[in-house]
C-alpha cells in the first residue's frame, strides 16, 4: 500500500482535496469551508504560500488520489546558536487510510526535508483534543517539551 503513495508538493489542483482533508475531522468542521467554488481566502493563502521560499505544502498520493497532507515551514532563528527550526503544521491523512504508515511516509519525508534545508529542530503544534495525534507523534519520537499557546486575532 504504501509502496504506490508518493509525496510531492502541492500544486493549485490539489486545493480542493488538501481542504477536504484539513475539515475531515470534528475540528476541521468546524473551522473549514469545504463548498465550491472555494473561497478566495483559501487560493490567496495558497498562492502566498508558493511564492514563500520557507514554505511548502506537501501531499500524499495513492492510486491518483491525495490522500494526506502537511505544511513544511523553515523558520531561521537566533535561539540555540541561530538554528533554523522546521515548523510541521496542518497533518491529515484521510480517515478512511489512518493506520496504514501513510502519516509515518509524511514525517518521514517532512523531516528528511527539514535536513535538507540544514535545519537543527523539527517542532509542531497539536490541538490538545487530538489524543491519538499526540501517541503517533511520540512514536516518531517528537517529545511534548513545551506548552503551546496561540492568540486568536
Amino acid at each position: 500500500m504504501i509502496a504506490q503513495a508518493t509525496i510531492r508538493l502541492a500544486a493549485q489542483d490539489d486545493l480542493p482535496a488538501i481542504l477536504r482533508l484539513i475539515a475531515d475531522d470534528g475540528l476541521g468542521r468546524g473551522r473549514e469551508d469545504t463548498s465550491e467554488p472555494l473561497a478566495a481566502c483559501y487560493r490567496d493563502a495558497f498562492a502566498a504560500i508558493e511564492r514563500d521560499p520557507n514554505n511548502e505544502i506537501a501531499v500524499l498520493e495513492q492510486d491518483g488520489a491525495v490522500v494526506g497532507c502537511l505544511q513544511l515551514t523553515i523558520i531561521p532563528g537566533l535561539s540555540r546558536q541561530g538554528a533554523t527550526r522546521a515548523l510541521i503544521e496542518s497533518v491529515r491523512v484521510a480517515s478512511a487510510l489512518r493506520g496504514q504508515g501513510l502519516g509515518r511516509a509524511l514525517f518521514e519525508w517532512a523531516i528528511a526535508r527539514a535536513r535538507e534545508k540544514n535545519c537543527q529542530l523539527v517542532q509542531l503544534t497539536t490541538d490538545k483534543a487530538r489524543g491519538d495525534a499526540h501517541r503517533f507523534y511520540e512514536s516518531l519520537g517528537f517529545v511534548a517539551s513545551h506548552e503551546g499557546m496561540k492568540l486568536a486575532l
